[in-house]
């Protein structure tokens, strides 16, 4: 038995754990196994550019997969049918069809199963690849590992190391909050990653107060407490007048000397894109047509917008975002990897292809159609947590 693996997209906490585990279950069984990572995701494997994994362990050995974040077999963002994104990046010649040449790679490298570890890109190109197979009557089995901090792939209701992504951007906050003590009237922005979905900002936030609640416990009415919390949160499923925000915190500088701002980099897009366009600049994309929001600062447009009415003697932007995705696993995230792992290897040896995860349509664990998946599933802004959050910020 021959069985590969890709990461794709960006870095997750679950990426080297996924692989440890499963490679664990295969190294137990009594069939010879003999593994490969593609290297950089769907790149390697149009380049067959990969490396042997191995396939024995010592116990530290695979422990060694547990505690390290990150993808040791590295990953890339490539769209197999986007062949012009292909070309430019030189994966393929001309006239070549990459979901052709990734197949035909899979199929030379007599590989049985493939686990593709990512999020709603990665499952939706291994779901084209896994079509183009089918039509050369291959039988390669294809197993999706839901990963990505955002957790926005439907119908996956829980991504693996989104809740660790979470609690490290609460970690991080902890500690940057100490700044707004630097001067009077302080504005700290806290820039969490999301595209289209505030999840991860909220869960950041939600995990920064249960530590919170803790600490101030201990702290004495001699200090002003308010000073370490979230007085703003801005995510792209919310609608939000800014002007009207502006007066709401006007009013909290006024009391409290200082602004903790928690923002998803994916919040105020369009506006942001308009001011864009404006400007005569263009909006770079990716390869799956998504805007690439590293160029594009909002933290920083959102604290010009307030600073124009707004006086702060300081501003702090910080980013936790690849602080927070590149983290090992923590131990209650790690378990759920265990969880999902356990059970991709199960279906990978009954031979069912698609994506691994519990079902939020069904309540149950499942091998879910690859053709079910779909990206930028969005915060559930009525859910009971997030509403328990935005009452304890803005009222």
């Amino acid at each position: 038995m021959k069985i590969a693996f890709l990461t794709s997209g960006g870095n997750a906490p679950c990426l080297n754990s996924s692989i440890g585990r499963l490679l664990f279950h295969f190294s137990k069984i009594d069939d010879e196994v003999h593994a490969v990572g593609y290297l950089n995701g769907f790149s390697g494997l149009l380049k067959n550019n990969k490396i042997n994994l191995p396939t024995k362990f010592s116990l530290n050995e695979i422990n060694m997969f547990y505690s390290f974040g990150g993808s040791l077999i590295g990953n890339s963002r490539i769209k197999l049918t986007n062949v012009d994104d292909c070309l430019k990046k030189k994966l393929i010649s001309d006239g070549q069809i990459p979901l052709e040449v990734a197949a035909d790679q899979l199929i030379n490298d007599k590989i049985d199963i493939l686990f593709t570890i990512g999020g709603d890109d990665t499952n939706t190109t291994a779901k084209d690849l896994q079509n183009h197979i089918n039509l050369k009557d291959i039988n390669i089995t294809v197993i999706g590992i839901p990963k990505t901090i955002d957790n926005d792939i439907f119908p996956i209701k829980r991504s693996l190391g989104a809740y660790t992504a979470a609690s490290s951007g609460a970690m991080f906050f902890q500690n940057i909050v100490n700044e707004n003590f630097m001067s009077e009237h302080h504005l700290i922005v806290h820039e969490v990653m999301g595209r289209n979905s505030g999840w991860l900002t909220g869960f950041t936030a939600k995990m920064y107060y249960d530590s919170l609640d803790e600490k101030k416990l201990y702290l004495h009415d001699t200090f002003d407490k308010r000073r370490y919390d979230i007085h703003g949160i801005y995510v792209p499923e919310r609608e939000l007048d800014i002007n009207d925000e502006i007066d709401r915190l006007t009013s909290i500088m006024k009391e409290v000397k200082c602004l903790n701002l928690f923002i998803c980099e994916g919040a105020f897009l369009n506006e942001i894109s308009e001011d864009i366009k404006k400007s005569g600049e263009s909006i770079q994309k990716d390869a799956f047509g998504h805007i690439k929001l590293d160029s594009i600062n909002t933290a920083k447009w959102f604290s010009d917008a307030i600073s124009k009415k707004i006086n702060f003697n300081r501003i702090l932007i910080q980013k936790s975002g690849y602080f927070a995705r590149s983290a090992s696993p923590s131990d209650d995230d790690l378990e759920y990897i265990f969880k999902i792992c356990d059970f991709a290897f199960k279906n990978a040896l009954e031979s069912n292809s698609g994506i691994i995860g519990e079902d939020e349509r069904t309540g149950e664990l499942s091998c879910i159609d690859f053709n079910d998946i779909r990206g930028d599933k969005g915060l559930d802004i009525n859910s009971k947590w997030f509403l328990n959050l935005i009452d304890r910020i803005e009222n």
